[in-house]
């Protein structure tokens, strides 16, 4: 009898049932929502490889107009020297495209991570603390959210870059104005939970026993207000390729010789269109379209699986969990 108690707690471990989080999401989609996972997971994995290994797939710099002493000649179609063209100024198109996935990755990460930093505590503090200082914050992110995205966007780029279109100064004032746009949304989905949960029981234990207020928003009510943000992520990464790609077009983003960046090459790419130069347009655009396709289709489906309508629409035909099961990868995943 005590042999067979000493060993029960080793026979079923915690760790090993519940398994790893991003396989136990994985294994609740099916079918087409399955497919699009991995499909939009695989573009992602794509954009993320060319950008971090941008130097050695490149032949060329994002700048280079010449080789061995030779200039390059200038809006030559796609050959086996060039595999996408050259541009008007001469330089290689394919190359071009490698380099602006590494700007944009680098400008998304950047912003969503300061976004991340500067909404999601104030959601908490927020929603926890109310009153006077809960609608001053909701009032001032209610005036951010309801200015046009791409004019706040121009403006917050002329105020951080300061004439300043370096490639560093360019791509901190193109992340921090994605940034300004973004921290509303973070914080009023964090607010709108951290209302709904400090008033539960688990809350309340915490706070009788004397913890601190940055020990229950952060210990006992961040990782239960968490579970969109996922979702919000991907979404807002896919729209900051587009708020990226909006501001280089419009002359707001980088010096072409400072960093290479979508928007910029396909706003340069206009005038070839009517002499039937396509490639120097054509691909910067395809890389754009298949970017944030790939965020979008991940997104959409990780919004399957957390979205508690959704789920329940897939219990009721038949799907591959239960409310319970989806609810603990949501869990995991916050």
């Amino acid at each position: 009898m005590t042999t067979e108690l000493l060993a029960e707690p080793a026979v079923v471990p915690a760790i090993p049932r519940r398994g790893i989080p991003g396989l136990r999401l994985f294994s609740l989609t099916s079918g087409l929502q399955r497919a699009t996972l991995i499909f939009g997971l695989a573009l992602i994995g794509l954009f993320i490889l060319v950008a971090v290994f941008a130097p050695l797939i490149a032949p060329y710099g994002f700048a280079q107009i010449s080789s061995h002493g030779v200039d390059f000649v200038r809006q030559q179609a796609p050959s086996a020297q060039h595999l996408f063209g050259t541009s008007v100024r001469g330089e290689d198109v394919f190359s071009r495209v490698v380099y602006g996935a590494r700007t944009a990755l680098l400008v998304i990460v950047i912003s969503l991570v300061l976004s991340l930093f500067v909404g999601v505590p104030l959601g908490l503090v927020s929603g926890y603390v109310g009153g006077w200082l809960d609608r001053v914050l909701v009032l001032f992110m209610d005036a951010i959210y309801a200015f046009p995205t791409l004019l706040l966007a121009i403006v917050v780029s002329i105020v951080v870059a300061g004439g300043n279109s370096s490639s560093l100064g360019g791509m901190l004032s193109a992340a921090v104005a994605i940034t300004v746009i973004y921290v509303p949304q973070y914080f009023r989905v964090v607010r709108n939970a951290t209302v709904a949960v400090k008033t539960e029981p688990y809350v309340d234990a915490a706070r009788v026993t004397g913890a601190s207020i940055g020990r229950i928003l952060f210990r006992h009510i961040f990782p239960n207000v968490t579970q969109s943000l996922p979702v919000i992520l991907t979404l807002n990464g896919s729209d900051a390729i587009l708020t990226l790609a909006a501001l280089g077009f419009l002359g707001y983003g980088i010096e072409p010789t400072q960093a290479a960046e979508w928007g910029y090459d396909l706003n340069k790419a206009l005038a070839d269109v009517s002499d039937g130069i396509w490639w120097t347009g054509v691909f910067p655009g395809v890389a754009i379209v298949l970017v944030v396709l790939g965020m979008t289709l991940v997104g959409e489906s990780l919004n399957e699986v957390l979205n508690p309508l959704l789920r329940t629409r897939r219990a009721a035909t038949g799907g591959p969990s239960t409310d319970g099961d989806n609810a603990e990868a949501a869990g995991e995943q916050g």
